[in-house]
């Protein structure tokens, strides 16, 4: 049965079906072949998004689409230029810096590729900076979107893992802060050896003035990421309270989101909510018939025997995701992977909140490779620019997440260091 579902996704992906369809195509034919009642398909796809973490996919959606009409990303972007944006390659600082910044709410890597994309690709271009590159800057940036948290994947990872959401909305800062910090400084670099950005300070406002304009979208991530971590409220709670502040805001506070304005912002968030939760779904019903089949434990107990040391299973288990992430959609991947995955990750001695982080960090970056990244796409369609055109530029920015990811992986106290801080009893 195993071998004829992962048959038909395959095909499926070969000739170009949706994710979701292929997945659920695949467990169609799982229950055929099991001789299985096809009432357990409707069953399990209930179940998988019958869960209360999973409603704070839709609330975030819905402040990034919020964030973006209501001018709160605008000034984000102003008050991230006012801090870096003085120096020769500023501008693409100032993309990786806001993105982080955005990121820290939004918890949607496309959301934020949209929202500062649309802002910062035009300007990069204007001062100078070829398109191709302006792109798959802004793409790569966007990943931050998913690791600095809150993050949808780490969502789903501890939804399908039976791991706390909260230790990994942690967990996913010192990730966050490595990949934004490198991104910046290899940017700063890569611009002053191309003598790029020797005008970036231009328009720039002072750091005081910035601030002020961008008070209350600062106040946002502070609101949300303070509440989750004080205990105040959960990460579904939060989701649904960032969707509150930024609607005040952008219709009260900066008055840039008119009544007109919500029907859209509505059905662009339910459209995307829709794709996700289906996704979930039908990957809910695969993992299971897989889960019936005896396949994560047949997978386990070959992991273990082929990859006989932490460094290695790390190791093979990188390489598988990087490939993975090329093909499949981060959530699909995770929900369908995790629970195979941390059983034997905690065998050797690894803490599945690590795994977790390894996991997000490396589909993450299945965002911005083609030939199914999704950020990639989003960029791209953003600059109007062709996905052929854009690869050559991406590679460096791919090397540079790669050796973070190393690092992520072999240092687990970047991870952990803060984990443990914050959830020491």
């Amino acid at each position: 049965m195993s071998f004829a579902m992962l048959f038909t996704m395959l095909l499926c992906f070969t000739l170009t079906v949706s994710v979701a369809v292929s997945i659920g195509l695949a467990s169609i034919v799982g229950i055929q072949v099991a001789d299985a009642h096809m009432l357990i398909s409707v069953k399990e796809m209930f179940n998988s998004i019958n869960k209360f973490p999973l409603a704070a996919i839709p609330f975030f959606i819905l402040a990034g689409n919020l964030m973006e009409t209501g001018g709160i990303s605008r000034r984000l972007v102003e008050f991230a230029k006012s801090i870096v944006g003085g120096v020769q390659g500023g501008l693409p600082m100032t993309c990786v810096l806001t993105c982080m910044i955005f990121a820290a709410v939004s918890g949607s890597s496309v959301a934020t590729t949209f929202a500062v994309g649309a802002i910062l690709i035009p300007a990069l271009i204007k001062h100078g900076y070829p398109k191709p590159w302006a792109t798959a800057l802004q793409a790569t940036s966007a990943e931050l979107g998913v690791i600095i948290p809150p993050s949808i994947p780490m969502i789903l990872f501890g939804v399908s893992a039976e791991v706390s959401i909260g230790e990994l909305f942690v967990a996913g800062v010192g990730p966050g802060l490595l990949i934004g910090g490198a991104l910046m400084l290899f940017v700063w670099l890569y611009s002053k050896y191309k003598g790029w950005g020797k005008n970036d300070g231009d328009g720039r406002l002072s750091f005081g003035k910035a601030t002020w304009q961008a008070g209350w979208a600062l106040l946002m991530p502070v609101i949300v990421l303070g509440g989750i971590y004080g205990g105040v409220f959960t990460p579904t709670e939060a989701a649904a309270v960032a969707v509150f502040y930024s609607l005040i805001v952008g219709t009260v506070v900066y008055r840039e989101i008119g009544i007109k304005d919500l029907y859209n912002i509505l059905r662009k968030s339910v459209i995307s909510s829709a794709v996700i939760m289906f996704i979930i779904a039908n990957a809910g019903l695969f993992a299971f018939l897989l889960t019936r089949a005896g396949a994560p434990e047949a997978i386990g107990t070959w992991l273990q025997q082929v990859l006989q040391s932490p460094f290695y299973f790390l190791l093979g288990i990188n390489a598988a995701l990087f490939i993975i992430g090329m093909f499949i959609e981060t959530g699909a991947a995770i929900l369908v992977l995790a629970p195979i995955l941390v059983p034997v990750a905690v065998h050797f001695g690894i803490d599945p909140v690590h795994l977790g982080m390894v996991m997000v960090v490396n589909l993450a970056l299945g965002m911005v490779t083609p030939p199914f990244g999704v950020n990639l796409f989003a960029a791209c369609t953003v600059a109007r620019i062709s996905l052929d055109r854009v690869i050559k530029d991406l590679i460096p920015f791919i090397g540079v997440i790669l050796a973070c990811l190393m690092l992520i992986s072999y240092v687990p106290e970047i991870s952990l260091t803060l984990r443990d801080i914050v959830f020491t009893k």
